[in-house]
């Protein structure tokens, strides 16, 4: 198994944008629940993501969508091990786990993953810092407002980048105090979660805001509901919208996407590159 070190031979702050595909072992995922349940779909795809430009595969086992229940540890594990393990045995492609417990952070870890994705910044599970600082991996710090179930009722602020850029803050210097160092932290601002149709367009729009901050940001608006809404459009006709977001977001700072359609998004990436000067 190789080394935690795939991130390090991927990101370089001067060169191209680097395309995360998002791999969804879930029977109940906003865009695409079931589809890649089974291990031997998920590798394929994880492979066929690769094979279109992908960076890195972000692995998760349980939906995040707004409204979804959590799932059981035991059950998160059995969805995702057997995949990472799969890819791994296969790729030497960076490969992200998705999950706020600590416990199946760790297995993944040891199992092949490269970093850690946790949708609540290190808050849901206060052993996940541990895990992340003794491991010595990356770390996508997201932004969240409340939980997965409660996220989208009324979420609210007065000023919403002062209240996300504070956030980010306090986050860094929680990672500080854990021992976890600036070269392994990500920022995600958390495009649809706990944020109104609004929030969404002003955090692409303001996302040099957070990029200023000196950490890689990652954006990850791909087929969501403020695009749904804005076109009034369903899941799979949000393509276009989807490029746009990302060429937004990478005009605006942005150093990750999270992407579902990885081959149409690499070649969007490539473009919004290009006119960066970056590619």
């Amino acid at each position: 198994m190789p080394l935690p070190s795939n991130w390090e031979n991927i990101y370089d702050p001067y060169t191209s944008t680097l395309v995360m595909g998002i791999l969804n072992v879930t029977i109940d995922s906003f865009s695409d629940g079931g589809q890649f349940f089974h291990k031997e779909i998920a590798v394929k795809h994880a492979l066929e993501m690769e094979k279109h430009g992908a960076d890195i595969i972000d692995i998760g086992g349980e939906s995040t969508r707004p409204g979804a229940e959590p799932v059981t540890i035991e059950e998160e594990l059995k969805r995702v091990i057997p995949i990472i393990e799969a890819i791994r045995s296969a790729s030497d492609i960076c490969i992200s786990i998705d999950t706020y417990k600590a416990v199946v952070a760790e297995k993944a870890l040891v199992s092949g993953a490269d970093l850690v994705n946790d949708i609540s910044g290190l808050q849901f599970d206060e052993k996940m810092v541990h895990v992340v600082s003794t491991k010595n991996v990356p770390v996508i710090i997201m932004h969240i407002k409340g939980t997965p179930i409660n996220m989208q009722q009324d979420p609210n602020y007065d000023n919403l980048m002062e209240e996300i850029v504070a956030y980010f803050q306090e986050r860094v210097k929680f990672c500080h105090e854990h021992d976890i160092k600036n070269h392994n932290i990500i920022l995600d601002p958390g495009i649809g979660f706990g944020k109104r149709l609004k929030d969404n367009f002003e955090l692409i729009r303001e996302l040099n805001d957070i990029s200023d901050l000196g950490f890689p940001v990652l954006s990850g608006p791909s087929r969501k509901s403020f695009i749904g809404l804005t076109l009034d459009l369903p899941i799979e006709k949000r393509m276009e919208g989807t490029a746009a977001a990302v060429t937004a977001s990478i005009m605006n700072g942005a150093k990750i996407v999270r992407v579902h359609d990885v081959k149409e998004m690499k070649r969007v990436v490539t473009i919004a590159d290009n006119i960066r000067g970056m590619a």
